[in-house]
């Protein structure tokens, strides 16, 4: 199933940009991107403290990157409310947003290799001497594959995985 309410991509408010501007949050829409998860499970996944993971997890909430699912029972009878990532964050134009002294976006990527490992992780670069006219080309070509994948439907029984692309101009 394609996921609905994909269009042209719109600049991010202020709250948007507040709200996705912390590496937590970032990974904590990675975790909760192919199912849902309670915020114990986040907070186990991320080594964090389940109070911290809340307030964060209630800022993504609140700007509609994440979603309550329905409440479910946990494993003792405790009322566990599990999270789904809506997507909305792939949606939205961050070229407007201010940089920050360090790119969230960049040190969740970081982060979420480390915990796998270097060897896991598949890189390469590509060096490019481009026109301002077709340097926006290309990103318009590259998001539109981009785009083509984030809404493709999981593979039930596929492997995640994560993509961080970087483009910089160089001195």
């Amino acid at each position: 199933m394609v996921r609905e309410g994909w269009g042209e991509r719109r600049p991010a408010t202020d709250a948007e940009a507040r709200a996705v501007a912390s590496e937590v949050r970032l990974r904590i829409l990675r975790l909760c991107l192919d199912r849902p998860l309670t915020n114990r499970e986040i907070a186990v996944r991320l080594d964090r403290n389940p109070a911290t993971v809340l307030h964060h997890v209630r800022t993504l909430v609140g700007t509609g990157f994440l979603v309550a699912e329905p409440e479910r029972r946990g494993a003792r009878g405790a009322r566990e409310v599990p999270y789904r990532a809506t997507g909305r964050s792939w949606q939205l134009d961050w070229s407007g947003v201010p940089a920050a002294d360090r790119d969230p976006m960049l040190a969740a990527f970081l982060a979420e290799v480390a915990v796998v490992g270097e060897q896991r992780l598949r890189s390469t670069r590509l060096g490019l001497r481009l026109s301002v006219e077709r340097r926006r080309e290309f990103e318009a070509e590259l998001h539109a594959l981009l785009d083509r994948w984030a809404q493709q439907p999981s593979d039930e029984d596929g492997d995640r995985w994560s993509l961080y692309l970087g483009l910089h101009p160089e001195e």
